[in-house]
């Protein structure tokens, strides 16, 4: 029971930027919580136009809350630690030798669990979360991650290429016979365009939530502003 317990409170004490247990944990005014360096990255990294958000529930935040250690976490962190007990979430592991990579993740790679045929990118269990939440990417079909490895049924070699003029991954036999003449680029070529317009269409989507959820803030203190008329005996 007492494990399950500290279970319980690692699953709590994780940062989900990190995926890792807190260090030097805050919590921002929506009430979740990160590792100080891990959000402050986070928030430093967007436009300075950009309003603060919360990663998880989007929160925004005006003016840009300071960052201030939570010492209870702190301790209960060390605690966890000094038990020995804790271990890495089992979903969110480290990409092996064998294992497809997530291609979003900056620095040390996670395990792709899902890979997109539209984006051309395999996405770690963190990165993947747009394409289940925004509408945007409501008809990507994803596939798992080893599929994205694709073998030509016809000629049994790796699909390098890709052709735009009929929009599927070929290998080069393919290319010198029924796509001869056609508009053909690398796979990893089309991969990293696709990637910068899909980033940039993240971007694009994002600050039309942000500039929506302005204007509700500026609607609603309008609405609740009511002159005071006071009469004079």
């Amino acid at each position: 029971m007492a494990q399950q317990g500290i279970q319980l409170d690692q699953d709590k004490l994780c940062c989900s930027i990190c995926l890792d247990l807190l260090k030097d944990p805050v919590t921002i005014p929506c009430g979740h919580n990160y590792c100080m360096n891990c959000i402050k990255c986070f928030w430093d990294r967007g436009d300075l136009r950009k309003i603060p958000c919360c990663p998880q529930c989007r929160q925004t935040f005006i003016p840009r809350p300071a960052l201030v250690k939570n010492t209870m976490l702190a301790e209960l962190v060390e605690e966890l630690k000094k038990s020995g007990l804790q271990a890495p979430p089992a979903d969110h592991c480290d990409a092996g030798s064998e294992d497809v990579t997530c291609d979003f993740c900056i620095g040390e790679k996670m395990k792709a669990v899902k890979s997109c045929l539209q984006c051309l990118v395999s996405y770690c269990e963190q990165h993947l979360q747009p394409h289940y939440e925004s509408p945007a990417f409501k008809k990507h079909k994803l596939v798992d991650p080893s599929q994205m490895r694709i073998i030509c049924p016809r000629h049994n070699e790796v699909m390098k290429i890709f052709c735009r003029t009929d929009q599927q991954c070929i290998c080069y036999l393919c290319s010198m016979d029924e796509h001869k003449g056609h508009c053909t680029v690398s796979a990893e070529a089309e991969r990293k365009e696709r990637q910068k317009a899909l980033g940039a269409s993240h971007e694009k989507l994002q600050q039309r939530i942000q500039e929506r959820e302005e204007a509700k803030r500026v609607d609603s203190y309008s609405g609740s502003w009511q002159p005071c008329f006071c009469g004079r005996g």
